[in-house]
């Protein structure tokens, strides 16, 4: 699949998914944060944690990659990292290239800790690039056709993904969709089909080629601790007794009664 992402759809993609990102996990604070997958996109480059880890389910051919070097080899359904240990996941494609996308969702959960981010992006099945997508496969089946994705992986719809977050305890935050040009090949005819992706966000939002989704690990029956000065209780102010008829002072003028 990072083969594809040098084809002009998927630099298009590829350009959509970056600013998606880096405005997501801008301002999510914390200690460690992890990147599973995919080196070409720089999921955390606008993340300011003091660690800061891209882990690959294996080392590619390219010494070089352009969002960095590798810090460690992991796959997603077997994390080498301890439980409630990281605050932020991005996740760019890689739970539809998973061979267990359930058991990866569930490592994850594990090393999240409570309020947690987990940033996921994937491709909709239903839009224009899934219908495309699914053409070729009928063709093929009967001995021609040629795909549009690539032939690895398998689609995981945003509702279908949604469902497994709450599942295991997420609250999904945020939903976005993009990229809702046709399926074409060429550089030029994407941009002459830029037009589309105006329309597209106000006609048909869900209808996008790409999702992104933002959930938050939550915990049941945990409270978040204050400051000291916000849980203290102010003191009641002391209360000034108020002379009755029987303590009243002898020099008050009993004609007024």
């Amino acid at each position: 699949m990072h083969h594809w992402f040098d084809s002009p759809p998927g630099r298009y993609l590829l350009e959509w998914e970056q600013a998606r990102f880096d405005a997501a996990v801008a301002d999510v604070f914390g200690y460690q944060s992890l990147q599973l997958g995919m080196p070409s996109l720089q999921g955390l480059r606008a993340n300011r944690m003091p660690h800061r880890w891209l882990a690959l389910g294996e080392m590619p051919p390219q010494p070089t990659l352009a969002g960095g070097t590798p810090h460690l080899l992991a796959h997603a359904v077997a994390l080498p990292f301890a439980d409630n240990s990281l605050d932020l996941l991005v996740l760019p494609h890689t739970l539809e290239l998973s061979h267990d996308p359930h058991t990866a969702l569930r490592e994850i959960a594990r090393v999240l800790v409570p309020e947690g981010r987990v940033v996921i992006s994937g491709l909709n099945p239903a839009s224009l690039w899934g219908l495309r997508q699914m053409r070729a496969r009928w063709g093929q089946r009967l001995g021609s056709g040629t795909l549009y994705l690539p032939d690895t992986g398998q689609f995981i719809g945003p509702w279908r993904l949604r469902d497994w977050l709450q599942l295991l305890s997420f609250e999904v935050d945020e939903v976005q969709f993009g990229c809702y040009r046709p399926a074409v090949r060429t550089q030029k005819w994407l941009q002459r089909w830029a037009w589309v992706d105006s329309v597209g966000e106000r006609c048909w939002p869900i209808l996008g080629a790409a999702y992104f989704m933002v959930a938050i690990k939550r915990v049941h029956g945990m409270r978040l601790l204050e400051p000291a000065w916000r849980s203290t209780r102010p003191r009641a102010a002391a209360t000034v007794p108020v002379a009755n008829r029987a303590t009243a002072s002898p020099f008050i003028d009993r004609n007024f009664e």
